[in-house]
């Protein structure tokens, strides 16, 4: 057992416990619980989590016929347009979505369902009109098209304050210290004035998306600046959507989708923004001195994206890497590139994986295997699509399991040490000089079951030697 000493920020001293503290010094007695590094959630949508507790829950819907039943259980209650169903994967339905179908179950109110993996979205005729869009004949609107009006269906500029701290307070209660956002809104302006506004118990790394780009290179920020007076918000990467996603059937691979004609121009998913398209982006921004952020899914797109940094020489993050071929696995270290992944993905995407990547599901999700090669691991939720909670990450990216089902890929599992050190920017313990980012357990990590660790109360968590949550 130890004391550990805080002072300005840092982390100043560790020693046996039962010491005199220095005089004046506030203490808290731990109780003999285990104080860890602060978490990280390295990639989420934090409008769209936020939003998310206000729409409609599809996330248990199995089919179809059971997301139009909600929708006209829900449509009585519905003060104004457009209703909003969030949490939808369609990927396995045994029903397929239809325009007609919607129109059917909710007449001329506009209703919009929002996919899981936020790539698609299933709207009714009312709905095309309010957001001036017009849907493919099953009446989904999918990846850019769908992007285009996302801030249509609710801008995030419309939440509150109170909103946003209520769900940042709630990440802190679960030891997130920290989130990179890449909410597809002007983070660089709202994120400094919601900390001016009392929303100050996370430290927020923000993305610039291509629109705004220009803006942001104009006002000549980079990555790693300052945004705010405390500090707490700093310029984060440029981030590019190469791709769309497995549940979507978008994400670019080498093979195509089974039961697609082989010639149709997109049997192997959709590259999104043309290579030679992201090669500019990534350039100005290199140049700018910002980093990027990538979004690769599928194996062809993580091919591309990765010679697109060997071309510009240049370092960064890809996001997601879900399917990869194995002679790319090393180019990640060979190239200094991280790898930001969600375990929780591989869970919630096992069937379909099954179903879509028959025979390649060895090379998805494919932790052990980037980590052995050295490549660095950032674990996250891409929430609203999983919870924004890393200790749901870290179990999953152990054991690759949850619920009642058996490790999916166990092989690809990592250990403790390295899902914690995934989850708190390389640091799996607390030493000295660190920064005072810490949280406080009830349990030993290293000791805890696959749902112990899940479930792992918090007994406090600081920022910056701050309390942002406390129950000691």
């Amino acid at each position: 057992m130890v004391d550990v000493l805080v002072h300005n920020g840092t982390v100043q001293d560790i020693t046996p416990a039962g010491g005199k503290p220095p005089r004046g010094a506030e203490t808290r007695d731990a109780q003999g619980r285990w104080i860890l590094p602060g978490l990280w959630d390295n990639h989420v949508h934090f409008a769209q989590w936020v939003i998310q507790q206000q729409r409609l829950d599809l996330t248990s819907t199995s089919s179809a016929a059971e997301c139009l039943a909600l929708v006209r259980k829900a449509l009585p209650h519905q003060q104004r347009g457009p209703l909003v169903g969030y949490g939808f994967r369609d990927g396995l339905w045994p029903d397929l979505p239809t325009a007609e179908a919607l129109d059917d179950a909710a007449g001329t109110f506009p209703v919009v369902l929002i996919s899981a993996d936020l790539h698609c979205a299933w709207v009714n005729t009312a709905a095309q009109r309010y957001l001036e869009i017009t849907a493919d004949a099953d009446g989904l609107i999918r990846e850019e098209a769908w992007f285009a009006v996302l801030e249509k269906v609710q801008n995030p500029a419309e939440l509150t304050s109170a909103d946003y701290g209520f769900v940042a307070r709630t990440a802190a209660q679960r030891g997130v210290v920290g989130v990179v956002e890449f909410e597809t809104t002007d983070n660089i302006a709202l994120w400094p004035r919601r900390v001016a506004d009392g929303v100050d118990s996370l430290r927020v790394e923000v993305a610039v998306w291509p629109d705004r780009l220009h803006g942001a290179i104009q006002a000549g920020v980079k990555t790693g600046d300052p945004l705010d007076e405390r500090g707490l918000i700093t310029m984060g990467p440029l981030k590019v959507v190469v791709d769309g996603s497995l549940n979507t059937r978008t994400a670019w691979c080498w093979d195509p989708y089974p039961g697609v004609d082989p010639h149709h121009p997109h049997a192997c998913g959709a590259e999104t923004v043309p290579i030679h398209e992201l090669e500019k982006l990534m350039r100005s921004a290199r140049d700018a001195g910002l980093n990027a952020a990538i979004h690769a899914i599928g194996d062809r797109a993580n091919t591309a994206v990765l010679d697109t940094f060997e071309s510009l020489g240049m370092t960064g993050v890809i996001e997601h890497a879900q399917l990869l071929r194995h002679c790319d696995v090393p180019r990640f270290a060979e190239l200094g590139l991280a790898a930001s992944v969600q375990p929780e993905h591989a869970m919630d995407d096992r069937d379909v994986a099954d179903a879509y990547w028959a025979g390649r599901t060895g090379r998805a999700f494919a932790l052990r295997s980037l980590n052995e090669a050295g490549v660095p691991l950032h674990l996250g939720s891409d929430a609203p699509v999983a919870p924004l909670d890393p200790w749901c990450a870290m179990a999953s990216a152990v054991h690759r399991s949850r619920g009642d089902r058996e490790p999916w890929h166990p092989e690809q599992s990592i250990d403790l040490k390295a899902a914690l050190g995934a989850s708190a920017r390389g640091r799996d313990s607390v030493r000295v000089g660190d920064p005072a980012d810490l949280i406080v357990v009830e349990r030993d990590p290293y000791r805890c079951t696959r749902d112990e660790l899940r479930h792992m109360p918090v007994a406090a968590t600081l920022l910056g030697g701050r309390f942002t949550w406390s129950d000691l």
